[in-house]
């Protein structure tokens, strides 16, 4: 990654990349400090190049936000989860499949406070969403069948 960052210059988004990836390998390893500092580092980077709707500066935060649900720390999950699903629903509308992974997602920070009735009701949503909008044997749609019948 060094090599990289010097013929590359540390804003390229070939380089950010490789921190992002490189910040997952942490995370599977358990290395959340580690990962947690690149992936703000990333972030960061994104938003000043690319700005903050941007949707690679989006997956970066939604990359930290899990980061901090793996780590048990719901309350700034919640707040990056709700950023981005609000960021979504207003530039790419309530039914697009990354706004669905949003809210799929803020569902998941609720259900792991214990916010049953808010968990469930964002997985109705999203569950009747992915069967209209992808179908009722699509994987995602699958996925949320799955999900809310856990609930």
């Amino acid at each position: 990654m060094k090599t990289r960052k010097t013929a590359l210059g540390a804003e390229h988004p070939d380089m950010l990349t490789s921190m992002a990836n490189l910040a997952s390998t942490y995370g599977n390893q358990g290395r959340w400090d580690e990962a947690e500092k690149l992936l703000v580092q990333v972030m960061e980077t994104r938003k000043t190049a690319l700005g903050a709707e941007h949707p690679g500066t989006l997956i970066s935060v939604a990359n930290l936000a899990s980061t901090y649900r793996n780590q048990g720390r719901w309350d700034e999950a919640e707040k990056l989860d709700m950023h981005i699903m609000k960021t979504r629903k207003t530039a790419l509308g309530a039914e697009h499949p990354s706004t669905l992974i949003s809210v799929a997602n803020l569902a998941s920070t609720y259900r792991n406070q214990g916010r049953w009735n808010e968990a469930e009701k964002l997985e109705v949503q999203v569950m009747e969403m992915r069967k209209k909008v992808l179908g009722e044997e699509h994987p995602h749609t699958l996925t949320s069948m799955s999900i809310f019948e856990r609930i």
